[in-house]
């Protein structure tokens, strides 16, 4: 017999991973708030040390915002795509890389959608 609903997910959660996420909000919460954010320009860095792409200077947080949107888009749509392929514990990783992306959309669209400070 094939089940309609899945398990619930459980409440299982590893202590070192809830004591680091609190470390890092505790971290994030002390860092203070810099209203000039889009003003700051991106500085030359590869994508990774043996990379033959880097990004360049001199692009405004702004464009570089909207630009990683579209990126996370790109993800989101490939992945959405993947997950028709996948089945069982793959069809959930990738849902779970799904939602991570969305999340991270949201969070990149918003601070471009968000009032600006004068």
């Amino acid at each position: 017999m094939k089940k309609i609903v899945p398990d619930p997910p459980t409440s299982y959660r590893d202590p070192e991973l809830k004591a680091a996420n609190a470390t890092l909000r505790v971290t994030l919460a002390q860092q203070p708030v810099d209203p000039a954010l889009f003003q700051r320009n991106t500085q030359a860095n590869p994508v990774s040390p043996d990379s033959l792409f880097s990004v360049r200077p001199g692009i405004n947080a702004e464009e570089a915002l909207v630009h990683v949107a579209l990126l996370l888009k790109c993800a989101e749509e490939v992945c959405d795509e993947t997950t028709q392929q996948g089945s069982g514990i793959e069809r959930g990783l990738i849902w779970s890389m799904v939602h991570s992306v969305e999340m991270a959309r949201a969070v990149v669209e918003a601070l471009l959608d968000g009032p600006r400070e004068p």
